[in-house]
């Protein structure tokens, strides 16, 4: 299935913040120190992208996009204070796009 663009609406980007409750920490730490997945990391992650292409979505249904293209996720953590937050910022170009018949 191919694409052509036929218009850019321009970049967008969805931001999302969520804490790793105290016990996922520590799960976390022990997993630093004995090694292997840390599933309870690993499931914060995923509901972390999955909430910020959520809002990445709805930027561009806002703007009446179709496709977003060039979507980068960029990871980040917040620590101190005994505190950890994990950070995901999403970007990319919305635009609007039809599918071509390749044949």
């Amino acid at each position: 299935m191919d694409f052509k663009i036929r218009k850019r609406l321009g970049i967008i980007t969805a931001e999302c913040v969520l804490g790793m409750n105290i016990f996922r920490d520590i799960f976390a730490g022990v997993r630093d120190i004995v090694g292997g997945r840390s599933e309870a990391t690993q499931k914060v992650l995923g509901d972390l992208r999955i909430t910020v292409l959520n809002e990445l979505r709805k930027e561009a249904y806002a703007l009446d996009a179709n496709v977003v293209v060039g979507v980068d996720l960029d990871y980040s953590e917040f620590s101190g204070g005994g505190k950890s937050m994990l950070f995901l910022v999403a970007s990319g170009t919305a635009v609007i796009a039809e599918m071509q018949d390749t044949q």
